[in-house]
């Protein structure tokens, strides 16, 4: 299973193995990480599971979609690197991906 670390504010992280085929914001979900909101449940509906993917992952997970990229202007402090947790699918690929979660979700 590929393995995902979140990155929390105050520079703890956390490894996570997550199932190929789910979302990165199921993986912290399932593990109980604090500042993924996830309000939606994934529908791309919020930017409440907003993330700042590492530069050295951005390609690999994907650029947003249209809906995406709307919903993320309601994400705080969005940056270039900003995506929405729940539409990175987690693959083989991804493993040892890196995230850090936002001082606060929109």
């Amino acid at each position: 299973m590929p393995k995902i670390t979140f990155i929390a504010q105050d520079g703890t992280r956390h490894e996570v193995e997550a199932e190929n085929g789910s979302t990165v914001m199921e993986a912290a979900l399932k593990e109980g990480l604090s500042g993924i909101e996830a309000e939606c449940g994934g529908a791309c509906a919020c930017a409440t599971c907003h993330v700042y993917v590492d530069e050295d992952w951005f390609e690999r997970t994907g650029s947003p979609e249209p809906m995406e990229e709307d919903m993320l202007d309601f994400a705080y402090d969005v940056r270039p690197t900003s995506r929405l947790s729940c539409q990175i699918r987690v693959r083989d690929e991804l493993d040892g991906l890196l995230v850090t979660i936002p001082e606060r979700q929109a």
